[in-house]
């Protein structure tokens, strides 16, 4: 799989890259990210589902949010959201995607949450917090030390394209995001048991942050929900474990969507 830039539309005031026809399909990325993170899923989707997939706020060429809350990334994506879809999110994009089923439900027809934290241990939180609290937002970090969690030591094509991407990263944008990750703990549980859409809760058996505990918690409390460990996998689980995570994708599509 390649990783390289692809072209992007202007859609409701964020930068996305979109391909296909069909019923809707929405991905969001993780913090600190882009739109290609997902490309191998958007070749998968494309040849059945419209894909769209945006640059968070803050990232890649899209303009800062408006406010350091998850709503207000909420509030950004759901604007593309044209017609009831299929929201994948992974990392803080699934905190975004489970927070946008929770307030706009008449826009969610299914929902993947990939990686996603649900009530973190007081070490958890206190680790990403001290995280976002050493930014400043002036100058970009040293990489190294995320892209261990994420990937070991060992090369890969995956490490390197994440690498480039989290240089790139404009250091304010990365500030605010990250800091909203660091403060946010995953949905109620009052927000789960409401979920009406089939909801598919993804991790890797080595992920130590968005753990497999945490993805059957939530699968537990939805009401369609399913939860799938893959082994092997940490948690660049779309980029390292792509057609695991195609294939659990294309199932749910053909479930929720027209």
């Amino acid at each position: 799989m390649t990783w390289t830039t692809r072209p992007r539309s202007d859609l409701n005031g964020l930068a996305a890259i979109t391909a296909g026809d069909g019923p809707l399909v929405l991905l969001l990325h993780g913090v600190g990210l882009r739109a290609e993170a997902w490309n191998a899923q958007i070749d998968a989707l494309a040849p059945r589902y419209r894909v769209v997939a945006p640059d968070l706020p803050g990232h890649g060429q899209s303009p800062a949010p408006t406010a350091e809350r998850l709503g207000a990334f909420t509030d950004a994506v759901a604007q593309l959201l044209e017609e009831p879809g299929l929201v994948v999110g992974h990392s803080m994009g699934a905190l975004i995607a489970l927070d946008l089923a929770g307030r706009y439900p008449d826009r969610v027809d299914g929902l993947a949450a990939l990686n996603s934290v649900f009530r973190r241990s007081d070490s958890a939180r206190a680790a990403v917090k001290a995280r976002a609290d050493r930014l400043d937002g002036q100058s970009v970090g040293d990489p190294g030390p995320t892209l261990h969690r994420w990937f070991g030591d060992s090369p890969s094509p995956e490490r390197a394209a994440c690498e480039s991407w989290l240089r790139a990263n404009d250091p304010e944008g990365y500030r605010i995001a990250y800091g909203v990750f660091a403060r946010s703990d995953g949905p109620s549980s009052a927000s789960l048991k409401a979920l009406a859409v089939p909801a598919l809760f993804m991790t890797g058996e080595a992920e130590p942050n968005s753990t497999p505990a945490m993805s059957r918690a939530m699968a537990d409390l939805a009401p369609q929900g399913q939860a799938v460990i893959v082994p092997g996998a940490a948690h660049m689980l779309p980029m390292t474990h792509a057609e695991t995570v195609n294939a659990a994708l294309l199932d749910l599509a053909a479930d929720c969507l027209p």
